[in-house]
């Protein structure tokens, strides 16, 4: 279920921004390379829809794009609470401005996290995000200049990495982007795989549920749902494409280091699912990989795709295995028609030559 006021205020965004970008007959058509209209530097870290070359159906753009985040963390010193009677551990973060996870993890409380009058907690000191409506993480790091990957393991954030709004979200470090302007913070984060997985969903209230996938390519979600990965693995992998592989997985001559492969294929190839699944992403927000669709497929299991010229799915979309996802191009870094495929398990990318059938 998608939260009333997320839908509402999301509404006014899709009628303006998705209306003309719909063609007769449903045919993905090439985006510009534009920004949300508004006042000067309104959106001063929004990046281009799509990558020039690169064509997708109407979409609504990432919710990092949409929901701009202000950096007003609450720094909370380090102190003991005593428990009142009555008193939870929600209604003491609030009190004390630390987050309710930081406090059981510091006082190691587990679930359902029983506390007792009289009991002495420790409260952790640092700097405290209070969550809000649609913010992602990938927004909160841009905010902060904090890698997202630190603020991750700050916080002992865990699979499906669903923000809930009232979260408060310890930001490691200093405050060392006191004198950056707010283009300057989002000009040093760089977009990667793994903070999509795990910072690119947006927050939902405590008591709303992700959206559940459907196959129909024509629905439109809008950037304040969240998107509910499958549970199981259905089945193994199969080759996303033919073709041969010209890279392999691990680090290269030069030292740089492929968390995939490389597959040389004719351009214009269809681009087949590993298996089946639901796009998590599909865009051009990731440097170097032009066009990908990144699909979660269950069991902590991800799979992603690259260099693609035209991308047919969109987020929030079920596919199924041998389902055609995108056609191959070499968009981004590619210097030749290529697919660049990974296969990830949790946040860990793995060979995918360990796990596609032999050929």
């Amino acid at each position: 279920m998608i939260g009333r006021r997320a839908c509402c205020r999301a509404l006014p965004l899709l009628a303006l921004g998705l209306l003309g970008a719909c063609i007769p007959g449903g045919r993905p058509q090439q985006i510009p390379s534009t920004t949300v209209a508004g006042p000067p530097d309104d959106r001063p870290d929004r990046a281009p829809t799509q990558a020039e070359g690169v064509t997708a159906p109407p979409t609504a753009p990432p919710a990092w794009e949409v929901n701009r985040v202000v950096a007003d963390a609450r720094t909370v010193a380090q102190d003991v609470h005593t428990v009142a009677r009555g008193e939870t551990l929600r209604a003491i973060a609030n009190k004390t401005g630390a987050g309710s996870e930081a406090i059981a993890r510091a006082n190691g409380l587990a679930p359902p996290f029983t506390i007792y009058p009289g009991q002495k907690l420790a409260i952790p000191g640092g700097r405290y995000h209070l969550v809000r409506e649609g913010q992602t993480g990938i927004a909160i790091a841009r905010a902060y200049g904090v890698p997202w990957s630190k603020i991750v393991a700050a916080n002992g954030l865990e699979d499906p990495y669903i923000l809930r709004t009232g979260q408060r979200i310890l930001i490691p470090g200093a405050a060392a982007t006191a004198g950056m302007s707010v283009a300057e913070r989002a000009a040093a984060f760089r977009l990667d795989i793994d903070d999509i997985l795990t910072g690119g969903e947006p927050a939902i209230e405590p008591e709303d549920k992700p959206a559940r996938a459907t196959a129909s390519p024509a629905r439109v979600l809008p950037p304040s749902a969240a998107v509910a990965p499958p549970a199981r693995l259905a089945g193994q992998f199969q080759w996303p494409a033919s073709g041969t592989v010209v890279k392999r997985f691990g680090a290269g001559e030069s030292g740089e280091r492929n968390d995939g492969i490389k597959i040389a294929v004719p351009l214009g190839t269809p681009v087949l699912a590993a298996a089946d699944g639901v796009v998590a992403y599909a865009g051009s927000g990731v440097p170097g990989l032009g066009g990908v669709v990144i699909l979660r497929h269950g069991d902590r299991y991800t799979s992603v795709y690259g260099h693609a010229k035209e991308l047919l799915v969109q987020r929030g979309q079920s596919v199924k295995r041998g389902q055609q996802i995108a056609v191959s191009g070499e968009t981004g870094y590619a210097a030749r028609p290529q697919l660049h495929f990974e296969i990830r398990q949790g946040r860990a990318p793995v060979d995918p030559l360990s796990k596609l059938p032999a050929r």
